[in-house]
């Protein structure tokens, strides 16, 4: 790797897409094409040795491939090693801890996808590989090592397409179906307005449905209620505040459209295991223990 590579500052792409060691595509809230994939970045470290990123929760895919041992994902209790017998592949919204220290060649890709993973797939999804990706994975490694301005070429853009295409549609992968235009609006109405009256009610009129189709068509397409689910972005909302923002924790309750802290603090018990000031203080360690 060069100079500019080595002045580069891994950030961890907490919240953001972007780790400032990848070759950086398109932004989130890009409108996708037919294949409802947007990418946002690639990257490849042949020597990755500090990969320490506590209460990652982010709004966005990885996919993740290490060629050593030496990293681990941890999900709540589970430790989960990245090894070269799998892809790893890890669904939005989810909370984890990435461990490691030992040098291992890594290669990611962040992207986003319109499609939803049925309930049945836990997160990480493990994947064994398959000599096609296999293929596609080495050529892309070679690609972004080879570029040294990380600039994001068309071959490399090509390459990540390519990968993300096979991956997805592996057969033991189950998708919902994507959802209509109603239920997105009411998605972007939700992102829009956390702290605004977000009852099943309320959703219906902006879905244009009566209250009972609008919950079966909900239920139907994001396979969660509106109730969980309004209730998993407020959270993913909160953490971002609490990560990146130093504002007080009752601001960020009411921000985020829980009605006191204490309520917050339940709710995010419940999803992480510990309160909202636990998860700020872990995040802002030096370290995150190998």
């Amino acid at each position: 790797m060069t100079d500019s590579m080595d002045k580069r500052v891994n950030r961890g792409a907490y919240t953001q897409p972007f780790s400032g060691v990848g070759i950086e595509f398109d932004p989130l809230g890009l409108k996708p094409g037919r294949t409802g994939i947007t990418l946002h970045e690639s990257g490849f470290l042949p020597a990755s040795d500090d990969w320490n990123f506590p209460s990652v929760f982010s709004p966005f895919w990885r996919l993740l491939y290490n060629a050593k041992h030496g990293h681990q994902l941890q999900f709540g209790a589970r430790r989960i090693n990245l090894t070269p017998a799998h892809i790893a592949l890890i669904p939005p919204g989810c909370l984890f801890h990435c461990v490691g220290s030992r040098p291992v060649p890594s290669l990611w890709l962040s992207f986003s996808f319109d499609y939803r993973l049925s309930s049945e797939h836990q997160p990480p999804v493990m994947l064994k590989p398959r000599d096609t990706e296999l293929c596609v994975m080495r050529d892309l490694k070679e690609l972004i090592a080879a570029d040294t301005a990380f600039e994001p070429s068309l071959a490399i853009f090509n390459h990540n397409f390519a990968l993300l295409q096979v991956v997805l549609s592996r057969p033991e992968l189950v998708w919902l179906p994507r959802v209509s235009e109603n239920l997105e609006r009411v998605r972007r109405h939700i992102k829009n307005n956390l702290g605004a009256d977000l009852s099943n009610t309320s959703l219906a009129a902006v879905a244009g449905l009566s209250l009972i189709g609008f919950e079966r068509a909900f239920k139907r397409g994001f396979g969660t209620t509106a109730t969980q689910y309004v209730r998993a972005i407020r959270l993913r909302e909160a953490a971002h505040l609490l990560l990146q923002t130093d504002q007080s924790i009752e601001d960020i309750a009411l921000q985020t459209g829980f009605s006191s802290r204490a309520y917050l603090s339940r709710v995010f018990k419940c999803i992480t295991g510990g309160g909202p000031a636990a998860f700020r203080r872990s995040h802002r360690q030096q370290n995150y223990g190998s």
